[in-house]
């Protein structure tokens, strides 16, 4: 299916999936539930402190396939990230269809990320509207991290290339200057500021942000961070292509979604600095993803051993990165179709949100919002960019 032959109806699917999905966001003013936020309940309190009895109460939350919340005092939250692709959504939808109704919400987006950034001694970042326990301790509110500010950052970025406003690119730069106060180890990006923690998702996204403002102010610190960045993960990246989730023994898994992050931040790394010695990494690493994470009918896996859970996580970052790569595949946007028509059909309820989780069994229907509602919207924008006229000439 080249750009200029898909059909009418499935370009009619795709319009009615994301404004069905569009509305559902809006008419909730931006705000929803997170998996993530469980320590928000009332029963937080019976935890006392303990770190273990958080984590469980915080997973019962999110793993379990009925929505808890209403029951547990759980009230729909911001959502910074949520906000980020939201606005990166709907800058992709004005380009698409000249929609200057579109532009505005994107900008409106972008205003009120700016209006609430975490506090932080220097730059510009962001983080969750909750507390968050992990192996690794407590993350509370409003900790910046990495993951978060670089994709938000790309919606500035865009919204600069779109525009050519300068403040959205002086907004880059101050999320480039957060990244660069960030630990590092061997050239690796901390996932947060407070510590060192190596993961890979996120030290590639960190690099993928440096290096797309780099191409727009060449500041030799963010090519060399940029650099230092890839060359540790790429560095590390296992023979068949693949990427462990980060280096240490507990983080030794392999899923679908952070391995997109990982090559659309590799692919904006090459794209933006002419930097060519990591292609081969790339193209191991695409040839993974594609071969080793979906069904023939387009079906996305969480993991790369097991089918199950399907993820609306992973059905999202699927359309994106297989959008992305539509210049390095001719078949990148046959796959991204694949998948967008395959979770349509399956995973978007009558109300025009899309379910959280399917098992063999059942459906996780609980409605997030930047986990899933906001990153399909903006993976299906991203998709039907593409396939336009205009976005079939885009590099």
């Amino acid at each position: 299916m080249s750009r200029s032959r898909v059909s009418s109806d499935v370009a009619q699917i795709l319009t009615h999936s994301i404004d069905a999905l569009q509305r559902w966001v809006e008419e909730r003013d931006y705000k929803g539930y997170d998996p993530g936020d469980g320590l928000t309940s009332w029963t937080r309190s019976f935890t006392f402190g303990n770190l273990f009895a958080e984590r469980l109460l915080q997973q019962l939350v999110w793993k379990s396939p009925f929505n808890l919340r209403p029951l547990l005092g759980i009230r729909p939250l911001e959502s910074t990230k949520g906000r980020g692709f939201m606005a990166w959504g709907y800058l992709l939808r004005a380009r698409q269809t000249g929609s200057q109704d579109a532009k505005a919400k994107g900008i409106a987006c972008l205003d009120w990320l700016k209006d609430n950034p975490a506090p932080v001694r220097r730059g510009l970042a962001w983080g969750n509207h909750f507390d968050f326990s992990t192996r690794g301790g407590r993350m509370p509110a409003h900790q910046p991290t990495l993951v978060w500010s670089s994709l938000i950052g790309q919606a500035f970025l865009e919204a600069y290339e779109q525009e050519l406003n300068v403040r959205y690119l002086d907004s880059a730069r101050q999320i480039c200057d957060w990244i660069l106060s960030l630990p590092r180890d061997a050239g690796c990006l901390s996932y947060v500021g407070y510590e060192q923690a190596s993961i890979h998702n996120s030290n590639m996204l960190g690099a993928a942000m440096l290096a797309r403002t780099w191409k727009h102010a060449p500041d030799p610190a963010y090519l060399e961070a940029a650099r230092g960045a890839v060359e540790y993960s790429c560095s590390r990246q296992r023979t068949d292509g693949s990427w462990f989730y980060g280096e240490e023994t507990r983080y030794h898994w392999i899923d679908s979604f952070h391995t997109g992050y990982n090559l659309d931040s590799l692919k904006r790394y090459v794209d933006n600095t002419g930097d060519e010695t990591f292609r081969d990494n790339l193209l191991r690493g695409y040839a993974y993803f594609k071969d080793r994470f979906f069904d023939d009918n387009g079906r996305p896996h969480y993991y790369h051993d097991k089918t199950y859970p399907i993820d609306i996580q992973c059905a999202a970052q699927a359309i994106d990165t297989f959008s992305l790569f539509c210049n390095e595949d001719e078949s990148a946007l046959d796959q991204a179709v694949n998948v967008a028509l395959w979770t349509i059909r399956n995973m978007q309820g009558d109300g025009g949100f899309f379910h959280y989780q399917q098992y063999p069994l059942l459906k996780a229907k609980t409605a997030y919002f930047h986990w899933g509602q906001a990153t399909m919207f903006k993976a299906l924008s991203h998709l039907l960019w593409r396939l336009s006229p205009a976005g079939a000439k885009s590099d």
